[in-house]
């Protein structure tokens, strides 16, 4: 995993939750924080995370109903429950309701981020199908849909939508095409990206409904549905 991992917090203890957001990102991960269960669905629903971290018993919205909504709507990312709820049918109810792992507080940080990298690299390795409205990302056949029609893409093109469709939801900037895409070392003055998104756009978007590709300017690209 090359990337910085991107992890959906959905915790109600501030105090839990600001410390757990420093210790992860001193670990170089990248992550979000919602203090209920309503707005962590909301985030989860935008995509862009490789694993979600949600404790057990939330307002508005538990974290078992939070996840069942998400896995009746096909979302399959890994998802690790924090709960003070440690007797054994409570832990049965969490991987009934779709949970990958479950630890219960209180735990030692340690063990919480091996469990987190072990669920992303397990996430990484079965997920061989991406999807945003009616596109579809097949990355074994290397294929890409809209609805029923093949788009007809040259390589750097699918590896370039790819890495959008992996990232949906999230600014990604050129210079992280440039290392990932084409594999440069450092962002050159090149104009690569941005030919690449045009015709990329032309065959993504050009004929359909919604458009997904969009320009953040002075940003960067996202790949999503916008309101």
């Amino acid at each position: 995993m090359g990337q910085s991992l991107r992890l959906l917090l959905i915790e109600d203890d501030a105090k839990a939750a600001a410390l757990l957001c420093d210790r992860f990102r001193a670990e170089g991960m990248v992550i979000e924080h919602a203090a209920n269960g309503a707005d962590g669905l909301a985030l989860a629903q935008k995509g862009g995370f490789d694993v979600l971290v949600v404790d057990r018993m939330l307002p508005e919205l538990s974290g078992t109903q939070l996840v069942e909504n998400l896995r009746q709507a096909g979302d399959t990312t890994p998802v690790l429950f924090l709960s003070a709820l440690g007797e054994v049918d409570d832990r049965v109810a969490g991987f009934e309701a779709g949970g990958d792992d479950y630890l219960t507080k209180p735990y030692a940080f340690a063990e919480l981020q091996a469990r987190v990298t072990a669920l992303a690299r397990r996430g990484e390795a079965a997920q061989t199908q991406l999807q945003l409205a009616d596109l579809q990302l097949d990355l074994l056949a290397r294929e890409a849909r809209r609805g029923d029609t093949l788009l007809d893409l040259n390589n750097r093109e699918f590896d370039l939508l790819a890495y959008l469709a992996s990232h949906q939801g999230q600014v990604v900037t050129r210079h992280m095409l440039l290392q990932n895409v084409w594999n440069y070392g450092l962002d050159t003055q090149t104009n690569v990206v941005d030919v690449h998104i045009s015709r990329l756009r032309a065959k993504l978007d050009k004929d359909f409904t919604p458009p997904l590709l969009h320009t953040k300017r002075g940003q960067g690209f996202v790949l999503q549905v916008e309101a």
